[in-house]
């Protein structure tokens, strides 16, 4: 047999004066079902042999519109029964009696859910609801432990499209929240409501049971607020508690003739305000009014207004007459009972359109028209599914089953209850007009860029909704704490230190809401050096000039032919630059034991070496350990003095420069640099007996705001700094006349500056080391093969321990501190082996080099690095 779309009409009836007012108080009647059987395949509808038209999968449940205080949602098709006169319009139905096939029963049901496509309308919370205890506060980034992808939620038509996931997974399903609905009653025995019908659901219009008898309030109560049991369809808050309110007239809607479009459900504005004051006092945070009409009476709007300031959050439907000529109605424009609705509820008011699954506005959904401001649209077209005894009704046609699906703004707002009941739950601090904005302000842009005539403010969405908003701070604080940027920025030597810590706090967005942290997954972690191409691009021209026992050099780099910021990264192997000189050193022997050394873009540790007349390879990849910070600086200015002794030197240096990381404070993290100042200080002896030669010594490193070389928020670690001690140990060794093997090892201890939240100056601990071995005369007497294996300075231990927040109390507004550790500790450990030679080739100098490294930049996750580079130069 044939599905069944439901098809709706409402028509107004004038009454008496209501409270002595003056004003005439408006009854409005809902009809019965006029059954039509309507399928669609890929759109292009086609009789069926019994003059009827079939959707393969799914039945199209729609309701003729309402007129007055009630107009039920029908999609494109509308009646208007004022005055008697209806018009019937619309795609996708045939008009036509329900199918004798049926039972008396599926007949009656049917009819009554034809109203429930009909009517659009909004939500409310309620029941006997206490305010919630406060919950862990959620994080914006949450990891999903609960798998909601079953076949119960993709049966159903809105969470999936509105993001509700993003709420659930965080906790929010709309627990201990009422949503009041003012409508036809509900099915107390359906199951997707069981246990969570308040005891405060009543009849505002006489003394009924609850039993709706057309089913409308059931639908928009299941959109709500259905449960996730693994059986029907799933609401956006499938926990909440619903509140129901009957509010249609006795006996309106009996008497069902499907050739009178004046027949149907009636409702007194008198009786939905006592629904909004009943609702108010049950302590409802939302309430859903899916019904539509002619403008609310003065004692509605006072409810309305009565209910906006107690805080509840007021979601009405736009209408269905989006397809409408009507003069009386516009379809351009929320009708008039909704524009009512939202004038006397304000900023507590969400008029409801309805979207299909493509999220473009239904056809007969009216638009936003002058109240885009407070329009917001969400699924209301094609919603699954008629339910008949507890469970979704489905017919078998042809050995294919189908099932029904709704139509009207009517089943859009309970999709916006829900949301709201959501928001509701998991920030109990929220008004009601902050949970309207936030809906209103995170939705999803539709139709013409920002607020338009047709989508209002967009499309409902949940994830968005359940975000930050607006300045963060540390809870209990007024520190900025910015979501935006990173909270920190890891220098080399921490690598990706980030990936392995967990140090949570709670921050508080512009609403008072509290999200969880995880201060190092918000960690930038720096880059891995460039070393390798560094080395081979551009070009650099020396000069040098001596006079007795003063010399001078120079590197010259070719401005043009380099990448300015690599240049004044690292020139070569010791010294920066940036300009056309790249570096220069200064040497002069004072006494025959005493020899001074000053150098531009030099680096100290180079310095000293040459002054010892050390002479070690030079590698692209591998580093010397030596004069390693654990992070990129651009010495500005270098000095070495060193005096021998009998059989020993002694050389005291300094050497000063700043340290380069990436801006943190921007909402693009990867803007301008920002400079901090850097000096280092060091003492080294050094002895040789035959072959062999040691060297000893010991520095100390100065960072005016950084923590060898990271950087921080400011409300996290102040103005930052920190204080190094290195200690630095050598040997080399000659074996031979053509050999050289060499090994170094660097160990330090850095203490960070306390400031902001930092709970003592806990100390990080360094290593890093260098082996090699070099032989001379390969090819030709002068050119050098040399290998070396190192691990460039590594954090081995150490974290920025903090006294964060970590709880906060929405009762109360405040916040639990607790200590948390940001361990600056990497996984990985980098590893660099290369092979290099170096000698004269066609006149000019050849440098060849072939490397591995494991794990770069102590980054575990990044694949192991290896190449070959062979650069060649010559002096005209």
């Amino acid at each position: 047999m044939g599905g069944h779309a439901a098809r709706l009409f409402l028509a107004r009836m004038d009454g008496p004066p209501v409270n002595g007012g003056g004003e005439t108080g408006t009854a409005y009647r809902v009809d019965r079902v006029r059954a039509t059987v309507t399928r669609m395949g890929n759109r292009a509808l086609t009789p069926s042999p019994n003059g009827a038209t079939v959707i393969p999968a799914r039945f199209f449940v729609s309701a003729g519109a309402l007129t007055g205080a009630c107009r039920t949602g029908r999609g494109p098709a509308r009646a208007r029964g004022a005055r008697g006169r209806s018009r019937e319009t619309g795609e996708w139905m045939t008009s036509g009696r329900t199918r004798t096939g049926l039972t008396e029963r599926l007949a009656a049901s049917l009819s009554a859910l034809a109203l429930l496509a009909g009517c659009g309308g909004g939500g409310s919370g309620g029941g006997p609801i206490s305010t919630p205890t406060p919950v862990p506060a959620p994080t914006p980034t949450p990891t999903p432990t609960v798998n909601f992808n079953t076949a119960e939620f993709r049966t159903s038509d809105g969470p999936e499209q509105h993001d509700a996931v993003a709420a659930w997974q965080q906790g929010a399903t709309g627990r201990g929240v009422g949503i009041a609905i003012i409508d036809t009653g509900i099915d107390r025995d359906n199951p997707e409501l069981a246990g969570r019908i308040s005891s405060a659901s009543a009849d505002v219009a006489a003394s009924r049971s609850l039993d709706s008898p057309d089913g409308h309030g059931t639908q928009v109560a299941l959109v709500a607020a259905a449960a996730r049991n693994n059986e029907g369809v799933v609401g956006i808050a499938y926990d909440a508690t619903i509140i129901a309110f009957r509010a249609d007239q006795p006996g309106s809607c009996d008497g069902f003739d499907p050739a009178n479009p004046t027949t149907g459900c009636n409702f007194n504005d008198s009786d939905i305000a006592r629904g909004v004051d009943l609702a108010v006092a049950a302590g409802a945070r939302v309430i859903n009014i899916s019904l539509g009409g002619s403008t609310p009476t003065f004692v509605l709007r006072n409810a309305l207004s009565e209910a906006a300031a107690a805080g509840a959050v007021i979601v009405v439907s736009a209408g269905n007459d989006g397809e409408g000529i009507d003069p009386a109605i516009d379809p351009d424009n929320p009708d008039p009972f909704a524009i009512g609705v939202l004038r006397s509820g304000g900023s507590s008011v969400i008029v409801a359109g309805s979207v299909d699954a493509a999220s473009e506005i239904s056809v007969f959904s009216n638009k936003a028209g002058t109240a885009a401001s407070s329009f917001l649209a969400a699924r209301g077209e094609d919603v699954c599914c008629v339910y008949q005894d507890g469970e979704i009704y489905t017919e078998t046609q042809d050995g294919s089953e189908f099932v029904y699906v709704i139509n009207g703004t009517s089943f859009a707002a309970p999709q916006i209850s829900g949301a709201a009941a959501l928001l509701a739950q998991a920030f109990p601090n929220l008004s009601g007009r902050e949970i309207v904005s936030l809906l209103l302000d995170n939705a999803r842009d539709a139709g013409a860029s920002g607020t338009d005539s047709v989508y209002g403010r967009g499309i409902l969405d949940i994830g968005a909704a359940f975000q930050p908003s607006g300045v963060t701070t540390l809870a209990g604080s007024e520190l900025p704490l910015s979501l935006v940027a990173a909270a920190g920025m890891a220098s080399p030597a921490m690598g990706d230190a980030a990936r392995r810590a967990a140090a949570d706090t709670v921050v508080l967005d512009g609403y008072g809401r509290a999200y969880q942290v995880n201060l190092a997954g918000r960690m930038q972690q720096a880059a891995p050096r460039r070393d390798f191409a560094r080395a081979l691009q551009g070009s650099t021209r020396g000069a040098s000039l001596r006079a007795g026992q003063v010399g001078a050099s120079f590197a010259i780099a070719d401005p043009a032919a380099r990448d300015m910021r690599s240049a004044a990264l690292q020139p070569n192997r010791d010294g920066m630059g940036g300009q056309e000189v790249l570096a220069a050193q200064i040497n002069a022997q004072i006494t025959p034991d005493t020899k001074v050394a000053l150098g531009f873009r030099q680096s100290a540790s180079g310095l000293e070496a040459g002054l010892r007349g050390a002479d070690r390879p030079a590698f692209m990849v591998a580093q010397d350990v030596g004069g390693d910070f654990g992070f990129l600086a651009m010495r500005e200015g270098a000095m070495a003095v060193r005096q021998q002794m009998q059989g020993w030197g002694l050389t005291v240096s300094g050497e000063s420069g700043l340290v380069w990381t990436d801006r943190l404070e921007e909402e693009l993290s990867i803007l301008p640099a920002r400079r901090n100042r850097v000096s280092r200080y060091g003492i080294a002896a050094d002895a040789g007996k035959g072959s062999l030669t040691g060297t000893i010594g010991a520095s100390w490193l100065r960072e005016d705001a950084t923590l060898l070389g990271g950087s921080f928020q400011r409300s996290l670690a102040g103005e930052g700094g920190a204080d190094s001690l290195f200690v630095d140990a050598g040997v080399e060794w000659s074996p031979g006349k053509r050999w050289n093997v060499g090994a170094a090892m660097r160990g330090g201890l850095t203490r960070p500056e306390t400031g902001g939240l930092m709970a003592g100056n806990a100390a990080l601990h360094s290593m890093g080391w260098s082996v090699d071995a070099a032989r001379t005369g390969i090819f030709a007497s002068t050119d050098r093969l040399a290998l070396r294996v190192s691990q460039p300075l590594r954090v081995e231990s150490g974290s920025l321990v903090l006294n964060v927040p970590v709880a906060y109390d929405y009762a109360s507004e405040t916040a639990t501190m607790g200590v948390t550790h940001l361990s600056l500790s990497p996984t990985g450990r980098e590893i660099a082996t290369e092979l290099a030679w170096e000698g004269n080739v066609w006149g000019g100098a050849m440098t060849a080099s072939l490397f591995y490294r494991r794990d770069p930049g102590h980054i575990a996750a990044i694949a192991d690095d290896m190449g070959a580079g062979l650069r060649w130069s010559r002096s005209f």
